[in-house]
């Protein structure tokens, strides 16, 4: 995963990958069956860890909408810049890699599910009143959506944790008001 995540999918060769995994050529195939099986998996872990850090905040129905978006945001910045490589959000970062169409649209497809959750917790926000109810739950969405995206850029281009906190604290100004 950090091979893929850190040097891209193109630039990650099958020697990097059986060198990172202890194993040969025939038993990474044996386990993945191709390269882009491997990828796919990758990401599959990748998206676990994410549910079970930033996205758990998301889904934290003790906090406001507006609290659990704050949350989530100092959550990734932090892990954004604490990775070993600085490599941001694998979903952002493996597309520098030169992936096939195909590998491409699934990461698309990833970055729409976060999008979606992104809209759903806003939706509920303002089902239980704590944001405005004419609030543009789509339009909002994708702002934070953008603002993860660049929060990600920006650590990969060596932002710390306080730059990227006053990125999320100048977002977070255009929260909708009650």
């Amino acid at each position: 995963m950090r091979l893929f995540w850190c040097q891209g999918y193109e630039a990650t060769s099958l020697s990097d990958l059986t060198a990172a995994m202890g194993i040969a050529a025939p038993s990474l195939y044996a386990a993945f069956g191709s390269k882009e099986q491997l990828f796919r998996a990758a990401i599959a872990r990748y998206i676990d860890g994410y549910r079970c850090n930033g996205g758990r905040m998301l889904a934290d129905e003790a906090l406001s909408t507006r609290q659990a978006f704050e949350a989530f945001f100092e959550s990734i910045a932090q892990s954004f810049v604490e990775s070993e490589q600085r490599s941001g959000c694998m979903l952002i970062a493996a597309e520098a890699g030169g992936l096939p169409a195909e590998l491409r649209a699934e990461l698309a497809r990833y970055r729409g599910a976060l999008e979606n959750e992104f809209l759903l917790r806003i939706e509920r926000g303002m089902r239980v009143g704590d944001l405005p109810a004419a609030t543009d739950a789509a339009a909002l969405a994708k702002f934070l959506t953008a603002l993860t995206q660049g929060l990600s850029v920006q650590a990969r281009d060596g932002a710390t944790t306080a730059q990227l906190a006053q990125i999320v604290r100048i977002a977070m100004r255009a929260w909708p008001s009650l």
